[in-house]
């Protein structure tokens, strides 16, 4: 079965359990590869693509997408020195497109590529580069200086659409929709202390978006920027953390990061707050803010890239571990606040080769990641969600990776039963939900996150929920992996992962108990029965064969299934939990994890016992080790 977007509710996510749309199933690549009609046929001219070769003098460049392979990161190089303004070019789903247009243009693939380097190889981003050649040398609209007009004039986010994927660019209309919606979540300066909740003297100094010149767009929500004048090191790298969309997210961030108390390993307070004069309104808003750039890049690139060199030593491993161990009690005791973030992409290396947690929005991490606790809340959530107002898909990682939702896929009896659930949980969740704008001030509840389903927990609860995270990736850094299970649905990486949690290989033998301890309660994830192959979704087997022969229909039907248990099971456990706290008897670690404090003084104590950790290796072998294999 090709994976795309229509894949989120009939396979990846619990709406599966519910899906009504099975018999609207779209042929494959094979069976497109099979029809040798005229109609189909490379022959005939019109099922043709002139070209996807780059062109020879690019005008612009990819950075990467998001958005499930339906939004690009373009950069017009021909502008020269330009501000991080977000135009990014927005083309339609790959559901949407003739399953011949998808295999030539490798849409399938581009659903989870993300990084620039493997991205520029696919048939999508050359079509993409070759259409925004024609459209930037033409004359009046889209010609050079109507490209320049809309870096200068357009609000920040406006989007570069295509209308269609036509395998013949002159067909593909171009039209740019200005982001004046989005201008209108932003805060105003003068106002954004008392709408976040921090005193005035806190809030740092300001920049304006004019005086930022863009490197690179890292992911969706960062970019790496140098600032111009001001007294500023020419040519220092800064990071410019700023969304797109759902800005509610962003202000989360600020807050939590300005009332945050200093630690080595956590990320540290802005810099600078960054402004910019609106075209609605004329109002100066706060869009983003800078923060350090960390050049070493995240654990999730490095770990296998060092383990595969022989360069991932124990005691890199432990100082890691020690670190980062550390950093989460520390936003737990310290930060006055719960961390739902814990992946390895979020966690990154400094330039002295040390830890670093960064990504503080609360907006949590999907399954595959999440304790069955969380994960509890998370699928009546996206049950009773399904067609709401403003509902979108969440993303793996968790960054606003978001996909608008078309259509309903779950009926209403069902949506209204699980919208009791959530009532039950949390109390005005579903205006939580679907609130783009930043308005906790004014929640009735006094909830300070957007996080539904860490908000629905009680404290012990979201502490027994980090303890799980942190041991999943405490598993991938003495494994030395990219992530807990290869071949995500949602993302590919550079380095799959070789092995699987919670198999163990390279992890010390007094260390596995930790971990096991950690992740107490761990279930099952859709990985075991259904996995990525390529860009196709297949079954796997009892015992773990991947059966290469499945049908899209096999993959629905075990999809099916699967949610269907883990939604049954999902609400029970919920269940049980409101009568035992009703009763009084119900224990927030109801799965018997040990605390942060605990994980910490284990980790402390094995590394005494082995001689190693800060005086087992140096910042000089560190870099080194980094040094011998770049990303």
């Amino acid at each position: 079965m090709d994976l795309n977007s229509d894949s989120i509710h009939d396979v990846i996510h619990p709406t599966a359990a519910f899906a009504q749309n099975r018999a609207e199933l779209v042929l494959d690549d094979a069976s497109v590869a099979r029809d040798v009609s005229w109609a189909r046929s490379q022959l005939n001219p019109k099922n043709r693509i002139d070209s996807l070769d780059p062109p020879l003098n690019p005008l612009w460049r990819i950075d990467g997408c998001t958005g499930l392979g339906t939004q690009f990161y373009a950069i017009p190089r021909f502008l020269g020195d330009i501000a991080p303004k977000r135009f990014d070019v927005f083309v339609p789903k790959q559901s949407a497109a003739d399953p011949l247009v998808r295999r030539l243009l490798d849409l399938n693939v581009a659903f989870h590529t993300k990084d620039a380097t493997r991205l520029n190889r696919l048939g999508i981003a050359r079509h993409i580069l070759r259409r925004l050649q024609t459209w930037s040398s033409g004359r009046g609209h889209g010609g050079p200086r109507s490209v320049a007009d809309m870096y200068q004039d357009e609000p920040f986010g406006s989007w570069i659409t295509f209308d269609s994927l036509n395998l013949d660019i002159r067909n593909i209309k171009i039209a740019v929709a200005p982001a004046t919606d989005l201008e209108m979540t932003f805060i105003k300066l003068p106002e954004l202390a008392a709408t976040i909740g921090v005193p005035q003297e806190v809030i740092p100094e300001t920049v304006d978006i004019s005086r930022l010149s863009i490197v690179q767009q890292l992911h969706d929500s960062v970019c790496i920027v140098t600032i111009k004048g001001g007294g500023h090191e020419p040519g220092r790298k800064w990071i410019l953390k700023a969304l797109t969309s759902d800005t509610k997210y962003l202000y989360c961030e600020l807050r939590n990061l300005l009332q945050m108390e200093p630690h080595p390993n956590v990320m540290a307070k802005p810099e600078y707050l960054v402004t910019k004069r609106c075209e609605f309104g004329s109002k100066v808003a706060v869009i983003g803010f800078i923060l350090p750039f960390h050049p070493n890049g995240s654990l999730r690139d490095r770990l296998p890239l060092l383990r595969t060199h022989g360069l991932l030593t124990l005691d890199m491993r432990l100082k890691w571990a020690n670190q980062l161990a550390e950093a989460v009690l520390h936003v737990r005791e310290r930060g006055g606040m719960f961390y739902p973030d814990l992946r390895l992409d979020n966690v990154v290396l400094s330039a002295s080769g040390d830890l670093v947690m960064v990504d503080f929005e609360q907006r949590g991490v999907w399954c595959e990641f999440a304790s069955p606790e969380v994960n509890s809340i998370a699928y009546m959530r996206i049950i009773a969600k399904d067609g709401m107002l403003g509902d979108a898909d969440d993303d793996e990682d968790g960054e606003g990776e978001e996909e608008e939702q078309e259509g309903v896929v779950v009926d209403e009896e069902t949506r209204t039963h699980y919208h009791g659930i959530m009532n039950q949980l949390l109390p005005g969740w579903a205006q939580l939900e679907i609130n783009d704008k930043y308005d906790l001030h004014k929640n009735p509840y006094g909830y300070k996150s957007y996080n539904v389903d860490w908000l629905a927990l009680d404290e012990l609860e979201q502490e027994a929920s980090e303890v799980y995270m942190l041991g999943r990736v405490l598993w991938c850094i003495f494994e030395g992996q990219s992530a807990p299970q290869p071949a995500a649905v949602w993302q590919s990486y550079r380095r799959e992962p070789d092995l699987e949690f919670p198999a163990f290989r390279e992890t010390p033998q007094q260390l596995r108990p930790i971990i096991d301890a950690c992740t107490k309660g761990r279930r099952r994830t859709l990985s075991s029965a259904i996995v990525r192959v390529g860009s196709k979704l297949l079954l796997r087997t009892e015992d773990g064969q991947i059966k290469d022969d499945s049908t899209p229909l096999e993959v629905l039907d075990a999809a099916r299934d699967w949610w269907r248990e883990e939604v049954r099971v999902a609400e029970r456990f919920l269940e049980e939990r409101r009568e035992k706290k009703e009763r009084g008897e119900w224990d927030g670690n109801p799965f018997g994890r040990p605390t942060l404090r605990q994980v910490v003084q284990a980790l402390k104590r094995f590394t005494v016992v082995e001689g190693r950790g800060g005086a087992g290796i140096t910042t000089h072998e560190v870099l080194e080790a980094l040094g011998k294999c770049q990303i």
